[in-house]
């Protein structure tokens, strides 16, 4: 499609006693932060590698802006893999330098990017430092911006925030919404659904090799809401439950505070003015909003959905 930088189309790929992908179709929209979701083993890894041209497919085909993708992409795609690589008795600059040229970067060009980033995520002082000396987070950080140096189109993140204090995975996150708002188009996968509920506007999700789940995180969520709402209230001391029909499920209820709080899930053809309406001459209503299903119920459900059915 005209607005998807990268389109995959039934890409398989089989080892000797295991299918890794099966038939996998997905398309990342051009500026997108595509959360790319799913179980361990499901797939999301190995199709990175075969994006990143790493690994071979078997079967499907790979478009860039709807050209086959080539050899030739490979340097408008920035790649963190999950398992880091720095070469450990190398000083921090000398390697951030090595990397920067190998992706096509002059030397001088290379050293001011760098110093640039260096200096925004405060590690100018480690630039002569071994890279054993650096912790794990500061290791991340280098590699960060090797990975984003050479200002790809495409970038692929995966589990960007393993092993970041909460401070640095804040810092992180505000830096990959700055490329996105720089034209970037981001792959994100990651395990952390609180990090795709921030972050993400497009997901697809893996298990088993196949792709069970794809589309804008708001769309999925309001297919998948549940008709539940949250009440805040005061003016009565008891349970809701005497002025509801029968057909009102209460989730949840806190009669504890002076402002209480009550869960409900309403019957399908029922809308929320009727509910409001069913209350309004009980309690003073100071709050009331959907409760939308999370990205993580949302992901639990489908898996065991999708295990079962394949029993």
């Amino acid at each position: 499609m005209q607005n998807e930088i990268l389109t995959a189309t039934g890409i398989t790929k089989r080892y000797a006693n295991h299918t890794a992908l099966k038939s996998v179709s997905l398309g990342v929209p051009r500026q997108s932060i595509y959360g790319l979701l799913g179980p361990n083993g499901a797939g999301k890894t190995t199709f990175i590698r075969i994006v990143n041209q790493i690994l071979a497919m078997d079967e499907g085909t790979l478009t860039w802006n709807n050209e086959n993708l080539s050899l030739g992409h490979i340097y408008r795609i920035g790649y963190l893999p999950e398992e880091r690589g720095l070469y450990k008795k190398m000083k921090v600059g000398e390697q951030a330098l090595y990397l920067a040229q190998l992706k096509g970067l002059s030397r001088m060009e290379a050293t001011r990017r760098l110093k640039w980033w260096f200096e925004r995520f405060d590690i100018m002082s480690w630039w002569n430092r071994k890279v054993e000396e650096l912790s794990k987070g500061m290791q991340q950080k280098v590699q960060f911006v090797v990975t984003v140096i050479h200002e790809p189109e495409l970038l692929i993140f995966d589990e960007p925030f393993s092993g970041f204090d909460p401070i640095n995975v804040n810092i992180l996150k505000e830096e990959i919404l700055k490329l996105r708002e720089k034209g970037a188009t981001i792959i994100f996968s990651t395990h952390n659904m609180a990090s795709v509920e921030e972050l993400c506007d497009h997901i697809a999700l893996l298990n088993r090799s196949e792709k069970i789940l794809e589309g804008r995180v708001t769309d999925i969520k309001s297919t998948y809401r549940n008709n539940a709402y949250i009440i805040h209230y005061d003016g009565m001391e008891s349970s809701l439950r005497p002025l509801l029909h029968p057909s009102y499920q209460i989730l949840e209820e806190n009669l504890e505070e002076k402002l209480k709080t009550v869960h409900i899930r309403i019957p399908k053809g029922t809308g929320p003015n009727d509910l409001i309406n069913d209350l309004l001459p009980h309690i003073t209503i100071h709050g009331f909003s959907e409760m939308l299903p999370t990205m993580n119920e949302i992901f639990i459900s489908k898996v065991n959905e999708f295990s079962t059915m394949s029993r």
